[in-house]
This record gives C-alpha cells, structure tokens and sequence, in this order.
C-alpha cells in the first residue's frame, strides 16, 4: 500500500468531444503513467452500473489496456432528485479515495476538459475532504466547441468579440439572453430543449449562421446548419455555435 502523505495524486485528463487523435500527448501520457484510470459511468434506476460504455472510456481504451480502468458509477446528467445525486456523487468519491489509498496514482478521464462543466470538478472536491493529502491536477482537453468549429468550418471569435458559452439544462432563458448580446454564443447540452433552441435563434436573428453537431468524430456524428433543426429532441451532448453577424470584411471586428 502506498504512502498517501506522500504519494496520492488524481489526475483529471481530459480526453476531448469522442474523437481518440484528439487527445493530447499529455493526455496520454498522463492515462499510461497513473496506476488506475477511472472512468464515468452513468448510473441505472437503481443506482448500478448501467452498462453502457460512455465516451470517455471508450477513448481511454484506444490509450491504454481494460485491466486498468475502473468504472465508477455518477448520477450524470441527474437534476431532479437532488438527494440521489449527492448520494451518487458520495459513494464515488468513497470509491475513488479507496483507489488512492491502494495505488496512490489515479487519473479520471473526463470527456471535454476537466474544468469546462465536468464530473470531476465534483470529485475532486469530495476527494479533498476524504483524503485531503491527495494532490490533485488536471490536463485540459478538446472541447465540443472547438472540434466543432474545425468540423464545421465556423469561427468562433474574431478580434474584439467575446465569446459565451451557455449551458441549456436549466433552460433557455440564459441562451436567449445571450443570442441577444454580442459576439458568438455556443450552447452545450440543450438535446431536450431543442425546440426552445431553435426559437430563440430565430427570434435573435442568428438562426442562418448557426451550426449544430453531436457525436463529434465518431461513427454516428452529425453536423448541420441550424436552420434545418425541425425542433425535435436531439441527442443530449448536442453543440451549438451560433456566431454574431460580422460585416466590414477581413478584420472588421478589430
């Protein structure tokens, strides 16, 4: 067993949108040199492990052997039940501190960037208070929005433009509030408010420019104009990018 006072250390890699050529080198090294890799797993009706095999683990097997993952079950994506999410996230934790006092290295691969709306923001702060010698650091990542811009040929920022990235689990509000501001606006995770989504694009005037993709780089990928969205539910992990109209030619926003 190791010594935790001075060798416990979790790792949060991130391993980009789905696409394994997008994780960096630093990613990679990071998933070969730790003792265990843990991955997420979203949790069945009764608390278990579901099953399937999220994005995250099936790019960390391109990278490394399956006799050194771990699953581990979260409550992902749960905003209802409150007290099942907690409990979720607190029999992870448990979980990925047993894992440190047995191997001392752990990383956690995340897809996207650990600090960009990931689970292991959550982890890391549960791992804190049940072991907090650990020391903890993440790897960035490949986010949606940047491979869907290169996917898709859309630029996310020029010059002086901010750029704001909305999360639409809550709901639309925010987006709208957004859309009506300056400089290009991405949306995460909006699948089940697709048809709140493509309102608001429209009423904003950005419905022509926009772009919207899912399953980036993998075989069911999809890439479309906003404009042809019906409103119909779209897959959960959908990106939006909806630019701002730019006029006055090449450098027009400096």
């Amino acid at each position: 067993m190791p010594d935790v006072m001075s060798s416990s250390r979790l790792v949060g890699v991130g391993v980009g949108p789905g696409d394994p050529e997008l994780v960096t080198v630093k990613g990679v090294n990071a998933l070969r040199a730790a003792e265990v890799v843990v991955v997420p797993v979203m949790a069945a009706l009764d608390g278990q492990d579901g099953g399937e095999r999220g994005r995250a683990e099936a790019t960390v097997l391109h990278y490394v052997g399956a006799e050194k993952v771990v699953r581990v079950v979260f409550a992902l994506n749960e905003r209802s039940d409150r007290g099942r999410r907690e409990a979720a996230w607190d029999a992870a934790g448990a979980r990925v501190a047993e894992l440190l006092r047995a191997h001392g290295s752990v990383a956690f691969a995340t897809i996207g960037d650990p600090n960009v709306y990931s689970t292991f923001t959550y982890l890391a702060q549960t791992i804190a208070e049940l072991v907090p010698e650990t020391v903890v650091e993440t790897v960035p990542g490949i986010t949606a929005m940047q491979d869907l811009a290169a996917r898709s040929g859309a630029v996310l920022t020029e010059g002086t433009e901010p750029l704001t990235l909305v999360p639409v689990t809550a709901g639309a509000r925010a987006l709208k509030d957004a859309l009506n501001g300056p400089g290009t606006v991405v949306a995460y995770k909006f699948g089940r408010q697709a048809g709140a989504v493509v309102e608001a694009l429209r009423e904003s005037g950005r419905v022509d420019d926009a772009v919207w993709g899912s399953a980036l780089g993998l075989d069911e990928e999809s890439i479309r104009p906003a404009a042809e969205l019906d409103g119909s539910p779209l897959p959960y992990l959908s990106t939006l990018i909806a630019p701002p109209r730019r006029d006055g030619g090449r450098g027009g926003k400096l």
